[in-house]
């Protein structure tokens, strides 16, 4: 472990159930209730409240499934353009402390601290508490802040003491955090590598480290090695403060259970096209193709893709295009296990010039148009307004938090 206190400092600063907490600043009455975002065809789940999600509803779920669970909670369309605002305040009170900042997500992001200590005649602590104090009086939600020499070590510092918490990992300190650390909360660690770490007996962050280099190598590649200098306290990742156009943008996963329903298949990828349109809006970008895959039980896979005649972030134009071409890829009586979706084609939304016909325009009004439905389904009763492509739908489909000990990492 390194014994330097600070070579390096970085903040990883993670919003709280940002969705949910965007729909409660819209409206405060619902604060005292459990909330759950859907994708805006109603199909899951995704993004909840803390209180949601004690109560087992998980992202990704049904909301039938959802509802049977918690009927009392409040179930709200997602509006990606609000959310797309308050991301923007969110990072505009984020550009303050630091020059160095990049967008991670629409919720999350980085920021140098090198040198900002003096600046701001604080300590790191002092500098995160301002942090999370002045977005919560000026955007109205809170956020969590995890403070570290690299990257990896901030952004899982940031998930020990939410919601609205600090936590600051000083490299002296790193031995004694990773052990209350699981192999399965490393970024970059999913399911199966964590199945692969535990046949070795690394169940624990600081077991990972504390394995031989070449080994890790061997099991993980060079993301295991990578992931083990990061955790140690060597950066290897720098901030992202001018990325380069991506040449894709792919939301997929494994559906956790293998299975031949249809409607199953159509609400992960509802998730998938969600989080996708999501991503393309916050880092302002538009695609012109978007492909599916499905992934069958034997591994093999089956894909088709549709290019738009101008690209587009829109949910209501891509969610359409990835339903039809699950309606021509499955084939009843086969199995699937994983499902995704893939953005190409990628450029500056800022590129695309106004049509004859107002699509760009149009893209813009529908952020207005879904707050109206919402406000007006919320007055008289859910369903009262739906999308005529949802017309057929039922009304209204992180890891555990650290339980580390309470202590000063600083």
């Amino acid at each position: 472990m390194l014994v330097n206190n600070w070579p390096n400092a970085v903040a990883h600063v993670d919003a709280d159930c940002f969705y949910a907490s965007c729909e409660r600043l819209r409206h405060p009455e619902l604060r005292a209730i459990p909330v759950c975002v859907l994708s805006s065809q109603d199909a899951c789940v995704v993004a909840k409240t803390y209180d949601a999600k004690a109560a087992g509803i998980t992202t990704g779920m049904p909301v039938w499934e959802a509802k049977r669970k918690l009927p009392e909670a409040i179930y709200i369309p997602a509006d990606f353009a609000y959310y797309g605002q308050i991301s923007d305040q969110l990072f505009a009170v984020l550009g303050r402390f630091s020059p160095e900042l990049e967008t991670y997500s629409i919720d999350e992001g980085f920021l140098g601290l090198n040198g900002l200590r003096a600046l701001w005649r604080k300590s790191w602590s002092e500098i995160a508490d301002t942090i999370r104090a002045e977005i919560r009086n000026e955007v109205g939600i809170t956020v969590s802040v995890g403070v570290s020499v690299t990257k990896t070590l901030a952004k899982i510092a940031s998930e020990y003491n939410k919601p609205d918490g600090t936590t600051v990992v000083a490299g002296r300190k790193i031995g004694d955090f990773l052990e209350w650390v699981k192999v399965r909360d490393i970024p970059g660690i999913g399911a199966n590598r964590q199945a692969l770490l535990h046949k070795f007996g690394m169940t624990t962050a600081a077991q990972f480290v504390d394995a031989p280099e070449p080994f890790i190598h061997r099991l993980l590649g060079k993301l295991g090695t990578d992931l083990r200098h990061e955790l140690r306290g060597v950066p290897v990742y720098p901030l992202d403060l001018l990325p380069a156009l991506p040449k894709s943008i792919a939301r997929t996963a494994s559906m956790g259970e293998i299975s031949g329903d249809k409607s199953m298949l159509a609400a992960h990828l509802t998730h998938h096209t969600t989080r996708l349109a999501t991503e393309l809006i916050t880092r302002r970008y538009v695609a012109a193709r978007i492909s599916l895959f499905l992934t069958l039980q034997s591994f093999d896979k089956v894909d088709a893709e549709i290019r738009f005649d101008q690209a587009t972030a829109n949910y209501f134009a891509i969610s359409p295009m990835v339903q039809a071409m699950l309606n021509r890829l499955f084939q009843p009586g086969q199995r699937y296990r994983a499902c995704g979706v893939i953005a190409t084609e990628i450029a500056p939304a800022a590129s695309v010039m106004p049509d004859l016909f107002g699509r760009v325009e149009q893209d813009e009004r529908q952020g207005r148009l879904l707050e109206t439905m919402d406000r007006i389904n919320r007055k008289y009763g859910k369903g009262t307004l739906r999308m005529c492509a949802a017309s057929g739908l039922r009304a209204s489909s992180r890891s555990e938090r650290f339980q580390l000990p309470l202590f000063d990492l600083e």
